[in-house]
């Protein structure tokens, strides 16, 4: 996965980590290898899109599918995501996207079973309707 030209090093730029959230939290791991064993771990690339320009102009990421969890981080417009656990919670999606431009996720291949995502890229729940799917 690659982010484009200077968008997307000023989305990096945008995408500050915000607090980080602590144990006992509440941490709900995103989920890999819900397509079965002969699919890819994560079977969608999604770009962040709908976001309010006259807002704060950003898509949290959150420790567990819910507006009141601790928020991990933060995606501007543009950024792209792996949607790794989709609706598990109405309106949240599970996903993993890289921290530095190019770095490889490692989920463009199948697993032997359902299990959290263990690595090396971040991951956390967003609220479904900003992501737009744009492969798989």
């Amino acid at each position: 996965m690659s982010w484009i030209g200077a968008a997307g090093a000023a989305a990096a730029l945008a995408a500050a980590t915000v607090a980080v959230a602590q144990p006992g939290q509440g941490i709900r791991p995103v989920r890999v290898g819900l397509a079965g064993n002969d699919l890819d771990a994560c079977l969608s690339l999604a770009e962040v899109r709908g976001l309010d320009r006259n807002g704060d102009n950003f898509l949290s990421v959150r420790a567990r599918p819910s507006r009141v969890a601790p928020a991990l981080d933060r995606l501007g417009p543009g950024r792209q995501v792996w949607v790794c656990d989709g609706d598990a919670v109405p309106g949240w999606t599970g996903i993993v996207y890289a921290a530095e431009p190019d770095q490889e996720c490692n989920v463009g291949s199948p697993v032997a079973t359902i299990r959290p995502y263990a690595g090396p890229c971040r991951q956390g729940w967003v609220a479904s309707r900003y992501l737009t799917v744009i492969a798989g």
